[in-house]
């Protein structure tokens, strides 16, 4: 049962967190025809484009792409809570889902600095991907940039990231006493 649990989690973490890319690549006006962009966009396409025909964006946020995020979490936690045999009230689960989208999002910021953190060591020419995570990043790194002394070439910028969304992070979890099960 374990090995069943661990790998729903997997499937609608992933599948989460592509959509949130989704709608992130659109909010930064990402390079489109970008290698990475395009997986993204295809890899959602199935699932969002019906309800593209049924909910309109609203001041340029795909809301139908938010809708079907949404659904994925609360459809996580609904099978789960089924394995588990355990039942959820409605409204715990649209709270659940909800703070789970924002730590899923969270979480995902981590990573792309992360994993553009170490590229930055590692690639010496930048990669399609590459400059899709500097366009999806640069709007949460420049305000702390220009409030951050210049420290001769040496950008923390990234580090004062990771320390605020930690601080995020373990306030969303705190709200949910039983984070670490579900």
């Amino acid at each position: 049962m374990e090995a069943l649990v661990y790998l729903l989690n997997f499937v609608f973490d992933a599948y989460l967190m592509i959509l949130v890319l989704r709608v992130w690549l659109q909010a930064v006006r990402a390079d489109f025809y970008n290698p990475f962009s395009q997986f993204v966009v295809k890899a959602t396409n199935p699932v969002v484009i019906p309800f593209r025909k049924i909910v309109p964006g609203f001041a340029g946020i795909d809301m139908a792409t938010l809708l079907v995020a949404f659904i994925i979490a609360c459809s996580k936690y609904s099978v789960l809570a089924l394995i588990g045999g355990q039942a959820i009230e409605v409204v715990s689960l649209l709270f659940i889902s909800f703070l789970f989208l924002i730590k899923q999002s969270g979480t995902l910021l981590f990573v792309i600095m992360l994993v553009m953190a170490l590229m930055s060591w590692v690639v010496q020419s930048r990669s399609p991907a590459q400059m899709v995570f500097h366009q999806l990043t640069e709007p949460f790194l420049r305000p702390i940039r220009r409030i951050m002394p210049d420290l001769g070439g040496i950008d923390l910028s990234v580090l004062v990231a990771f320390l605020a969304l930690n601080v995020i992070n373990i306030f969303i979890g705190s709200l949910i006493p039983i984070w670490h099960y579900l």
